[in-house]
């Protein structure tokens, strides 16, 4: 396989000492359950193959960018009872941010995108209290919210579902169990009315609101949705990569 120059871990200092970047792109999963028949492993792969697919869209586009190594594990505090799910606290994770950040800011790139495939992560607080520290542009994308779900999934979940389930069975179709040994993701809601209807927030305790550690029915995914949902999550995102490659730091807002 040739090394694609987009990619870090592929890529050799013969290129990157002489290859301007112009943005870094940090792919950021976790490592927990995914139902009965996804690998622990899914939002890790999820997050590697986009960020890939829209770098690699982007750079045939002259985009400078550089997709860094994953950070495989992420905030699963709410899971912390099942058996292998391993947790990062917000505050370790955003130790990790900074030291990431702080390194290729020193290094003159001066974008980073965070693309985040995990629920339990958000990094908005993060990046306020680090952007005034770095002259470095940081933003987050939550890749399963740039396009219509409901656009491409009869009902898409929201862990281990249709989505995800056609996601993986199109990445990595050896690594799904089949559907038949899937649960039903089966999720129970907030008893109390502002939690169960949204407009109140809460972390879910994961073992008391579903038996297979799915939310979301998972049954009509197929490898066809996964394959049409992938190709316009990574247009999307790789078309907001070539602006942001070309956008002026100083000149930000009209």
């Amino acid at each position: 396989m040739r090394a694609r120059p987009f990619v870090l871990s592929e890529t050799n200092w013969k290129t990157a000492k002489d290859t301007q970047y112009e943005v870094a792109i940090l792919p950021w999963g976790a490592t927990e359950p995914h139902n009965y028949h996804l690998p622990y492993a899914t939002d890790n792969y999820e997050s590697v193959a986009v960020a890939e697919r829209s770098a690699e869209i982007a750079w045939n586009k002259g985009a400078k960018v550089i997709v860094l190594p994953t950070v495989p594990f992420g905030v699963n505090t709410g899971q912390l009872d099942l058996k292998l799910a391993l947790n990062l606290n917000p505050t370790t994770q955003f130790a990790i941010l900074t030291d990431i950040a702080s390194a290729i800011s020193g290094q003159g790139i001066r974008k980073l995108v965070i693309l985040n495939s995990h629920g339990g992560n958000d990094f908005r607080q993060m990046i306020r209290e680090l952007q005034p520290r770095l002259d470095l542009f940081i933003c987050t994308i939550n890749w399963y919210t740039s396009v219509n779900l409901t656009e491409f999934f009869d009902e898409p979940g929201d862990h281990a579902g249709e989505m995800e389930t056609s996601v993986m069975m199109a990445l990595h179709p050896d690594l799904p169990l089949p559907l038949t040994e899937a649960g039903a993701g089966e999720a129970k809601k907030f008893r109390v009315a502002g939690l169960r209807e949204g407009w109140v927030w809460a972390p879910r305790k994961w073992t008391e609101v579903t038996t297979d550690t799915g939310t979301g029915n998972p049954r009509a995914a197929t490898v066809e949705k996964g394959e049409k949902y992938l190709a316009a999550v990574t247009e999307k995102i790789a078309g907001f990569l070539v602006e942001l490659s070309r956008a002026d730091l100083t000149e930000m807002y009209e």
